[in-house]
């Protein structure tokens, strides 16, 4: 069995006829059939096609003709993202069953950088969740003790990646879930700005937040996947009118000069001890590497996971109500059509969504729109104004990922609990900021910490810089279970 590689040395290999695509996929293919029992991070794979995808870009190679830039890496697609002709459940009992009938954007854009899509990956319900608990089909654990969490709600991905079943995945990220489950399982998680990828084709939980990302080994393998699913596209008035980027390239160079800010309100009370250690020792491996560090304030963010759960459950609740048994979702019985709504919903929904729907629909009911919805919309303006402040001052800010390290299951039984676990990631969808978080230290129980690196929008280019350099000064440890 081929042993794994980089994203970046598998395109450069295949590309040049060094090595097979279809024995990369292969490897893929045996490393998910023998690790993914433990782990269950895959919902579906899919080996004929990913076989057949990758003779395919072997036979471009052997007729001399240009591939893309992704040449033979297999690619894993967490389960709200569409796949033409592959499962699409996102994670709930509603969607059982049900196959996409279209690629989303970011996933042709794959296919046209001749990646090799191996299967769709496990998620917390519609993505509603922090611990990929949530998922109807079944929890994911994380690969670095199978007593415990991957993060969510990309948690498929991310413990996909980090037990080396595949070099690169796609996720979406909400209120942190790339970045979160990435800090958790030791990987790289990428969310870019608002509208740099497309999300048509990824189920909508919350639509002025949702955006698609990427989990990868490395910070130069996150790159060099979104370089190639970034751009506009104009089945989505919400992405960015942008080309696609070579960030690859963009990223290379020093921090020489880099003024990196420490926001005060992201270190204080609920943070692990042992996080808040590692994390700033990284930071002073980035003084080492020539940034300039120095405190800076975000005086809203005490108000952020507030006002985002108001937010994302009120746009929930609009979003999911089309899943009704009539327009989509699988329908059950009722004597009557209220009686088969309340059948469908009922059964077809897990806690947490109807949690989050009810919520939703409570924030927007009339007489407490003004009372909760729109008071939490002008935080989040207030929110946005604090990070363009800062940015005024430095040119990144550095943050923990996750307040803990991965948790036990079941650890978490109050919602409000299990809330907390996104408060430094949210604010950056609040704001439409990119963030990225790159593993950067063991606890005492070795487990992964992440730390969050958050720039201003459309400079991705700069968080991968930082974050490649850093890995160089910084490597940690592999997954046990890679």
């Amino acid at each position: 069995m081929t042993s794994p590689l980089s994203a970046v040395e598998t395109a450069r290999q295949v590309g040049r006829g060094a090595l097979k695509a279809e024995d990369v996929v292969r490897g893929a293919l045996e490393r998910i059939r023998r690790r993914d029992a433990r782990v269950s991070a895959f919902l579906e794979v899919l080996d004929d096609a990913a076989l057949e995808s990758a003779r395919a870009v072997d036979r471009k190679v052997a007729r001399g003709l240009p591939v893309g830039r992704l040449a033979g890496v297999p690619v894993a697609v967490k389960d709200n993202i569409l796949v033409s002709g592959a499962r699409a459940t996102c994670g709930s009992r509603i969607l059982e069953g049900y196959r996409a009938p279209y690629d989303a954007t970011a996933v042709e854009r794959l296919r046209g950088a001749d990646a090799v899509l191996v299967g769709k990956t496990n998620l917390d319900e519609f993505a509603m969740g922090s611990s990929t608990e949530n998922s109807a089909f079944g929890p994911t654990r994380n690969p670095w003790d199978l007593s415990r969490v991957p993060g969510g709600s990309s948690g498929g991905s991310a413990a996909a990646v980090a037990c080396g079943m595949v070099p690169l995945a796609l996720g979406s990220d909400t209120g942190g879930s790339v970045r979160q489950p990435a800090a958790l399982c030791g990987v790289v998680g990428l969310k870019p700005t608002y509208g740099t990828v497309s999300r048509y084709g990824l189920a909508a939980y919350a639509s002025s937040l949702d955006q698609i990302g990427v989990l990868a080994r490395s910070a130069a393998d996150a790159a060099l996947g979104l370089g190639a699913v970034s751009g506009g596209d104009p089945r989505d008035s919400t992405s960015a009118a942008r080309g696609p980027r070579d960030f690859l390239a963009l990223s290379e160079g020093g921090l020489e000069g880099v003024r990196i800010g420490l926001p005060k309100e992201y270190f204080g009370g609920g943070l692990d001890p042992e996080v808040e250690a590692s994390v700033r020792s990284a930071a002073e491996s980035l003084r080492g590497l020539g940034a300039r560090l120095q405190d800076v304030s975000l005086p809203h963010t005490r108000c952020a996971l507030s006002a985002y759960y108001i937010i994302a459950p009120s746009e929930a609740s609009a979003n999911l109500a089309r899943y009704d048994g009539v327009r989509y979702g699988r329908r059950a019985g009722g004597p009557g059509l209220q009686e088969m709504y309340e059948e469908t919903r009922g059964r077809g929904f897990g806690p947490e969504v109807k949690r989050r729907i009810m919520l939703g629909t409570y924030a927007l009911s009339a007489g407490y729109y003004d009372a909760y919805y729109r008071k939490a919309q002008g935080v989040r303006t207030l929110v946005r104004r604090d990070f363009e402040e800062a940015f005024s001052l430095v040119d990144l800010l550095l943050t923990p990922t996750s307040p803990s390290v991965a948790f036990r299951f079941g650890e978490k039984k109050d919602p409000l609990q299990m809330y907390l676990s996104d408060v430094f990631t949210v604010p950056c969808n609040l704001a439409g900021l990119p963030g990225l978080s790159l593993p950067c230290g063991l606890s005492s129980e070795g487990l992964p910490i992440g730390l969050q690196l958050l720039g201003r929008p459309h400079e991705e280019d700069l968080l991968l810089r930082a974050g490649r350099r850093f890995e160089e000064a910084r490597p940690l440890p592999a997954c046990p279970e890679a």
